[in-house]
């Protein structure tokens, strides 16, 4: 299995080697900030979360849940087309003449049985767009998107047990990683149901997914990373004996808690990486001792603009 920390667009080192020239500058910016920022940040981000929250109450746009991509050995890109809804809830200045850059970050790889996961989001420089979760049945020779688009959200690491069920983490984003919650899945990924972490009367709701894991189809350990602006208890432990679909507040503190699974992680079989001369995300198998390029998905999207009048939501 594999993670990639998603905090902010191109949030890992490698990642900035693929943004497009004259954004690695703003790349490096963004993963400093995703670093420092603290609770100074996380006042100074509110100015956006009204918009936001405007825009979350809207049901995703251009969700193609089922449309097929196919797979021609070329990098894939993922069909993307902006709203006036992602344009006002993002708070994005974008025109037809200096069209907002979008962009594409798969964080984690992975199979259930015989279907390949990758889990992401789409993004444009400096706000979250929206969650994607991918999936192929064929081996990667096409793919479709196996969960609707979350808006504001992205996902994290994939946890899988067995050939049925699986688990992803995510965290809405905007305007700053809060209301973090678990994607499962108990048939295969043929469809999956959305777990918040945090209880409706919570106090802090900042925070993302450190890191999770399941003994078995019910009981799961999970920590949460308040923040370096939380003060007091950043870090918390939860667990839960229904297969994720309640979470208990176990232990709160001011240090990392640290957690050891009962029995290590199978090894990686999937991982993804950043290319730079390609642009793209290339998905990997291994067999043995080699590792093998199954699918490439392009960077960078179509870009943000205002719909024409004659297609306006």
């Amino acid at each position: 299995m594999l993670q990639v920390a998603v905090l902010f667009p191109f949030s890992k080192k490698s990642h900035c080697k693929v943004a497009p020239k004259g954004y690695q500058a703003r790349c490096r910016v963004n993963r400093m900030l995703a670093q420092r920022i603290g609770f100074i940040g996380v006042l100074t981000a509110l100015w956006s979360a009204l918009a936001f929250a405007q825009g979350a109450a809207t049901p995703p746009a251009d969700t193609p849940a089922k449309a097929l991509i196919g797979n021609d050995g070329t990098p894939m890109l993922l069909p993307f087309r902006c709203t006036n809804d992602d344009i006002r809830s993002a708070g994005l200045s974008c025109s037809d003449e200096a069209p907002c850059p979008i962009f594409l970050e798969i964080a984690s790889a992975d199979a259930l049985g015989n279907t390949i996961l990758l889990a992401g989001n789409i993004h444009s420089e400096a706000v979250t767009l929206y969650s994607v979760l991918l999936s192929s049945d064929d081996n990667g020779h096409t793919w479709q998107e196996a969960y609707d688009r979350i808006r504001g959200a992205g996902l994290d690491h994939i946890e899988y047990l067995g050939n049925d069920t699986a688990w992803i983490s995510g965290q809405e984003l905007v305007p700053l990683p809060q209301n973090p919650f678990l994607l499962s899945t108990t048939d295969g990924g043929k469809s999956w149901r959305v777990h918040d972490v945090l209880s409706e009367d919570a106090d802090l709701r900042f925070g993302s997914v450190q890191q999770f894991f399941f003994t078995n189809k019910d009981n799961g350990t999970l920590i949460v990373d308040h923040g370096a602006g939380a003060g007091g208890d950043r870090y918390a432990l939860y667990e839960t004996q229904d297969g994720g679909n309640t979470w208990s507040l176990k232990q709160a503190s001011a240090k990392p808690i640290p957690v050891k699974r009962t029995t290590p992680p199978p090894a990686a079989d999937w991982r993804v990486r950043a290319d730079a001369k390609m642009k793209s995300y290339i998905v990997e198998h291994r067999a043995g001792t080699r590792w093998t390029a199954v699918a490439a998905f392009l960077v960078k999207l179509d870009a943000c603009k205002p719909p024409e009048p004659s297609k306006l939501p």
